[in-house]
C-alpha cells in the first residue's frame, strides 16, 4: 500500500465528503457564490450605497447607471441596488430562519417517533400526516395572516409549514440506525435512551439531513418571494425580492429595469443553493468515490 492510498483509508466521511463536494465544480462555485451573498447581507447597512427607504424624488423611474445609481430607481425614486441589498437580507433571514425551525421540529419528532416507537410514534406519526395532508402553502398564508407582516412571522409560518417531510426522513434514519450493532452496545452498558439517540443515532443520520436541508432553504426564499406576491410578505417599506418583481411586473414596458434586476438575482440564488443541494447530495453518496 503507498503512502497516498494509506492517507486516503485514514480520511473520516466527513473529509471524504468534503473532497466529493469540492469535485463537484458547479456546486462549489455556487458555495463561494452564496457565502459572498451571506456576507453581503450581513454587511448590507455598510455596503449599500443608499438606505432602502430614501427616495430622490427628481429621479423617479431612472434607468441604470443615471443620477448616481447604478441600477436605477423605482416609482418612489428609492436605490434598486439599495434594495436589491437589503432584500437579500430580508429573504436569507427568513429562509435560514425557518428553515432552522423546521429542522427543529423535524428532528424532534423524527427522534421521538423513531426511537421510542409505540403509542408514541402512532400519535405523532398521525400528527404529520394531517400536516402532510394539509397543504404547507396554504397554511403558510394563513399563519402569516393570524401573526401578522414581520419577518418573524414569515420565519414561523414557513418554518412550521415545511418540517413534515424533513421529520419523515428523520424517523425512517433513526428506525434504521437504532437496529445496528453500535447501537446495541451502547444499551447493553447502560446508556440512557436520549444519550443514544443523540450520541449514537442523530450524527450518523446528519448525511441524508443535511441533503433536504440543503435543498430546503432556496424552497423557503421562494417561498417568502412567494408570499409578497400575494401581498403577504414583509411590511413596506422593508425590502422583498418577491413584492420588488411584483411591482416591477407593472412597468415591464416603461421601467424594465425594475423588473429584471430583482428577477435575475432572484433565480441565480435560487439556481445556487439548489446546485449547492445537488452538491451535498453527491457528496454523501458513496457511489460518488467510484465516478
Amino acid at each position: 500500500m503507498t503512502a497516498t492510498e494509506g492517507v486516503r483509508v485514514a480520511r473520516g466521511p466527513w473529509a471524504r465528503a468534503w473532497s466529493r463536494f469540492r469535485r463537484h465544480r458547479l456546486a462549489f462555485g455556487s458555495l463561494i457564490f452564496c457565502a459572498f451573498l451571506i456576507l453581503v447581507a450581513i454587511a448590507a447597512p455598510l455596503i449599500a450605497p443608499y438606505g432602502y427607504e430614501e427616495t430622490d424624488i427628481q429621479h423617479k423611474l431612472a434607468g441604470p447607471g443615471s443620477a448616481g445609481h447604478l441600477l436605477g430607481t423605482d416609482l418612489l425614486g428609492r436605490d434598486i441596488l439599495s434594495r436589491l441589498i437589503y432584500g437579500l437580507q430580508t429573504a436569507l433571514t427568513v429562509a435560514f430562519g425557518a428553515e432552522l425551525t423546521a429542522l427543529v421540529l423535524a428532528l424532534a419528532i423524527g427522534l421521538l417517533a423513531g426511537y421510542l416507537g409505540g403509542r408514541v410514534e402512532q400519535v405523532l406519526m398521525a400528527f404529520t400526516d394531517v400536516m402532510y395532508a394539509f397543504p404547507s402553502y396554504l397554511f403558510a398564508v394563513v399563519m402569516v395572516t393570524v401573526l401578522g407582516r414581520s419577518i418573524f412571522a414569515l420565519v414561523v409560518a414557513i418554518g412550521i409549514a415545511s418540517w413534515v417531510t424533513q421529520a419523515r426522513l428523520v424517523r425512517a434514519q433513526v428506525l434504521t440506525l437504532k437496529q445496528r450493532e453500535y447501537v446495541e452496545a451502547a444499551r447493553s452498558m447502560g446508556a440512557k435512551g436520549t444519550t443514544i439517540a443523540i450520541r449514537y443515532i442523530l450524527p450518523n443520520a446528519i448525511g441524508p439531513i443535511l441533503v433536504t436541508t440543503s435543498f430546503a432553504i432556496p424552497a423557503a426564499i421562494a417561498a417568502e418571494a412567494g408570499l409578497a406576491l400575494l401581498g403577504l410578505g414583509v411590511q413596506p417599506p422593508t425590502p422583498s425580492w418577491g413584492a420588488m418583481i411584483s411591482d416591477g411586473s407593472r412597468y415591464l414596458l416603461a421601467a424594465p429595469h425594475l423588473l429584471v434586476a430583482p428577477a435575475v438575482l432572484f433565480a441565480l440564488t435560487l439556481l445556487a443553493f439548489t446546485w449547492i443541494g445537488d452538491g451535498v447530495r453527491d457528496a454523501f453518496d458513496a457511489s460518488g468515490e467510484q465516478r
